[in-house]
């Protein structure tokens, strides 16, 4: 390669990355619309999504697999899990105004079955928003889902208005209550304003 051609490169490369620095940040993932629905992996997809339906109150929507591969490595890399891999079931629910919620039962030779807490990378929850917290409360500790402390309103900070109640699934899956009938202290003067199932039309 000449000098010359080099430095066309080196110049081309150069513009390329300025005019990639100048695009607005909030370009993102191009058509990008939300979130269609949240995956978990559950030991017992039967009773996850009895759990899901049941007490939780959302709608079976449809189900289908298994997938597996045998031979290759399409399972690691489609979703990038073990090759052997398998995905027994999912099921998809919706769980009111909210996002699906994508229940997975996999089989894999490395597979994890402790679900990890809050505090652990990949750590996770779902939470549902409520109009009447203290009723949904009741509700839960009637159906004997085991409840953490609260509910507990959340006074200070961006966060005022807020009420939320933790709980777990039967198989140790975290959930979450939320309720801020009255919106939250941050919504005053903020530029993004938090989605939310209670106004869908945010």
């Amino acid at each position: 390669m000449t000098q010359s051609r080099a430095f066309r490169r080196a110049a081309l490369a150069v513009v390329a990355c300025c005019a990639a620095a100048a695009a607005p940040a909030s370009a993102g993932i191009p058509t990008m619309r939300g979130i269609d629905h949240i995956g978990i992996t559950v030991p017992d997809a039967k009773q996850a999504v009895a759990f899901f339906t049941d007490v939780i109150g959302c709608r079976q929507a449809m189900s289908f697999g298994p997938f597996r591969d045998d031979q290759g490595t399409f399972m690691q890399d489609l979703v990038n899990v073990h090759p052997r891999a398998v995905i027994d079931q999912i099921t998809l629910v919706r769980c009111g105004d909210g996002s699906n919620v994508e229940i997975f039962q996999y089989e894999a030779p490395d597979q994890a079955k402790t679900p990890p807490k809050n505090s652990d990378a990949g750590g996770h929850h779902l939470a549902f928003y409520v109009d009447d917290i203290a009723a949904a409360a009741a509700y839960l500790k009637a159906k004997d889902v085991r409840l953490m402390i609260g509910p507990v309103p959340m006074k200070e900070g961006p966060e005022a208005g807020q009420t939320i109640l933790y709980f777990l699934a039967p198989w140790g899956l975290q959930l979450e209550l939320i309720s801020y009938p009255d919106g939250m202290a941050y919504e005053k003067g903020a530029a993004t304003v938090l989605w939310s199932p209670k106004a869908p039309a945010q």
